[in-house]
């Protein structure tokens, strides 16, 4: 999976952990988050700069999961996996943080891309697409004097 589809700040992580839903499978915590095509959003901020590359994921692998080369070996099979299933996503504008559950560390990389595949397309993550793409949202272009 290329680099340009990982979540590495501190700031998209908090972003997808607090606005996304969460999905839960055996092995697999997933927190997915999809950022609005019409700009602005409610909060009237522009949230669409420099979004191209998508979907994203992110990966917590907490220390529960193993050893130091346990945990490395999990995120590899998980960004393996999450390479098979991006097409899944609902969008590409979709950040995935994905948390390894314990009993990670002996399931296989098909395995997880099933579970991926599955958490994906639950009906938490498909409403979510379909709040934020499919609402029509009508925003005022006046200000707050009045002026256009």
């Amino acid at each position: 999976m290329a680099s340009i589809h990982r979540i590495s700040t501190r700031s998209d992580f908090s972003r997808t952990l607090k606005k996304g839903v969460r999905v839960s499978s055996r092995d697999l915590l997933l927190t997915v988050s999809i950022v609005p095509t019409r700009w602005p959003d409610e909060t009237g901020r522009r949230i669409d700069v420099a979004t191209s590359g998508g979907p994203w994921l992110g990966l917590i692998v907490s220390k529960s999961v193993g050893n130091a080369v346990t945990r490395h070996l999990v995120a590899r099979r998980i960004r393996a996996a999450f390479a098979e299933v991006m097409d899944e996503c609902p969008t590409t504008d979709t950040s995935v943080v994905v948390r390894a559950l314990p009993s990670a560390a002996e399931v296989s990389s098909v395995e997880l891309a099933a579970q991926l595949r599955k958490a994906l397309r639950h009906a938490k993550v498909r409403r979510l697409a379909a709040e934020l793409l499919d609402a029509p949202r009508s925003f005022s272009t006046k200000s707050a004097d009045g002026a256009l």
